[in-house]
């Protein structure tokens, strides 16, 4: 079997690679270091397809809808946006749980949430990651919450009208549109909790 001709084979394939590499740098077993690789491996999905939807999958459907001598942008509402949700909202739990281990496994959890302020001081690195933290907990409830609910009646996985058609594309853009914006901020202090703020 070639493991380039399926997104399964190159999934399973590049995991199989990164745990020998790992293995063979490192010659055991690091938990903590599996739940980072794997936060940012499911972050990297979450956000990266939320990125896709902002800057290139809700404008091209609205110049297809625009362009009346065009395809329209039936291709991409029945084939592309499912599977693209599928990967989304999964990746948006992943991401979470991973950074919940992460943060368990590195006894930050409750430091980190409290925003440092844990022990009666600031703890800067738990302030920092932290905001992260809490950036990518009310994505992770817009995800859930508000796109995925939403995208189910613009697609037609649940029966709606159009009246309420119209309002879940308004709801899920602006809920897409804020998990866009988090989004900047929420990788800054992730990365910045350890590596330093860019300011």
């Amino acid at each position: 079997m070639n493991p380039l001709t399926s997104v399964k084979g190159s999934i399973i394939t590049g995991a199989i690679v990164a745990v020998i590499m790992a293995l063979a740098i490192t010659g055991g077993f690091n938990e903590f270091g599996l739940a980072r690789w794997l936060h940012i491996l499911s972050g990297i999905t979450w956000i990266g397809l939320l990125y896709y939807f902002n800057v290139v999958q809700v404008p091209a459907l609205a110049e297809a809808g625009a362009d009346k001598g065009g395809p329209g942008g039936a291709g991409i509402s029945k084939y592309v946006a499912p599977r693209a949700l599928f990967w989304f909202r999964w990746g948006a739990v992943a991401t979470w749980l991973t950074g919940a281990w992460y943060l368990l496994r590195g006894s930050n959890f409750v430091g980190a949430f409290t925003l440092g302020m844990m022990d009666g001081g600031q703890n800067t690195s738990q302030l920092v990651i932290g905001i992260g933290a809490w950036l990518g907990t009310i994505m992770f409830f817009n995800v859930w919450a508000l796109i995925w609910p939403n995208q189910k009646k613009i697609l037609g996985i649940v029966q709606a009208s159009d009246d309420e058609k119209a309002k879940a594309r308004k709801v899920a853009l602006y809920a897409s549109r804020t998990n866009f914006i988090l989004s900047i901020p929420m990788l800054m202090c992730m990365g910045g909790a350890t590596h330093g703020l860019p300011f």
